[in-house]
């Protein structure tokens, strides 16, 4: 079995946001959707800045007008409109609704790399597709341990359908651009495109109340490691993955975070497994090894 570096930094996405969910567990309850979002990718971006531009010696990298906006428009989209549904719906619905809601990215990605980027998955790929999917379903929340039922369900499923089509539709379309040009330099000039839209976001009056918080009960250690690692680190692994191998499979590969949050809240936090994560587990990781058994060539 080979592991190329795409499928290397996929996985890696996939841990490190893991990890960084672990860390954020308790902002939520101190933070609005709309502030976390802006400090955490603000706090990534103040300092992803300097070490981008001492890399490249401040050397502007050659592109396009046309790729600039599209990057800058996936930033907009997939982090500063998507991140904050996101958070919305995890709110509304909590983590293991959204762990079930979140199983349409991959699918999404197929269907979109299938119709736009001409990607195509062998019969290991779609074995592993659905063994990666199943595990995925058994380590997410079962339906019997949702005991409260949200007043406002209907709506922060649709919210959340709505953030993970968002979120497909940014990657996709930087997919050949980012095969193109630096990762450094991308993944930059996306943080830049989703911080200027959510200042544009935090701006308009409506939002006022989605954007107050109390900064004294805030955990400021736990947020600076969550944005470092579940936010800075996972977003250029995770844009490393779709860099170097097929838009499908670094989108199967990522579904493996649910696995990796299992595994992590049992040996960090002293969370029971369960004979149905232990299964899941498993199940995941068979997938992926199908998935780097035979690669798929885009």
């Amino acid at each position: 079995m080979s592991i190329g570096i795409g499928e290397g930094l996929a996985l890696g996405s996939a841990a490190a946001w893991a990890v960084g969910v672990i860390l954020a567990r308790q902002l939520g309850a101190t933070l609005p959707p709309l502030a976390l979002n802006l400090m955490k990718n603000g706090l990534v971006l103040a300092l992803l800045a300097p070490v981008v531009l001492f890399l490249h010696a401040g050397q502007w990298p050659q592109m396009p007008a046309r790729d600039i906006a599209l990057v800058l428009a996936s930033g907009v989209l997939g982090i500063a409109i998507a991140d904050t549904l996101y958070f919305r719906a995890l709110n509304e619905l909590g983590a293991g609704r959204m762990g079930v809601i979140g199983n349409l990215y991959s699918p999404l990605v197929l269907v979109m790399g299938f119709l736009w980027l001409d990607e195509r998955l062998g019969a290991r790929q779609w074995l592993g597709f659905g063994l990666v999917g199943l595990g995925v379903l058994l380590v997410s929340r079962p339906p019997s341990e949702w005991r409260t039922q949200p007043a406002h369900t209907l709506r922060g499923v649709l919210i959340g359908m709505g953030a993970i089509a968002l979120m497909a539709i940014a990657i996709v379309m930087v997919k050949r651009i980012l095969e193109e040009q630096p990762l450094l330099w991308i993944t930059l000039l996306r943080l830049a495109g989703a911080v200027g839209g959510l200042l544009l976001i935090a701006a308009w009056p409506a939002m006022r109340r989605h954007r107050a918080f109390d900064a004294r009960q805030v955990p400021w250690r736990r947020l600076i490691l969550a944005a470092l690692i579940g936010q800075g680190l996972s977003m250029v692994f995770w844009l490393g993955g779709y860099k170097y191998t097929s838009a499908s499979v670094a989108a199967i590969l990522n579904e493996s975070a649910s696995v990796f949050l299992v595994i992590l809240a049992a040996l960090w936090l002293r969370e029971p497994l369960g004979r149905r994560g232990v299964v899941g587990v498993l199940l995941t990781f068979s997938g992926i090894a199908c998935m780097l058994l035979g690669r798929a060539t885009p």
